[in-house]
């Protein structure tokens, strides 16, 4: 699940893969801002047929959080 976030990361966002890891911090370290999580939130809905409420998305600090979501209520992966 990981590696796939991190592909998603790379080509939807234009990051660097060296940056991310599980703990990277998806603001402070990525420079992930609000409208690209909103971008990437949809994203992870469509691929992983999860549905990601408002409340969830603050509980999204690492990619570590992200990852343990999907893991945890992804659908298709």
């Amino acid at each position: 699940m990981f590696e796939t976030l991190k592909n998603l990361l790379v080509e939807e966002l234009q990051l660097n893969p060296d940056d991310i890891t599980m703990e990277s911090d998806l603001a402070n370290d990525l420079g992930v801002n609000s409208i690209e999580l909103a971008d990437m939130i949809m994203i992870c809905e469509d691929k992983f047929g999860v549905e990601i409420k408002d409340e969830d998305i603050f509980k999204f600090v690492n990619v570590g959080d992200v990852v343990k979501f999907l893991e945890e209520n992804a659908t298709q992966q």
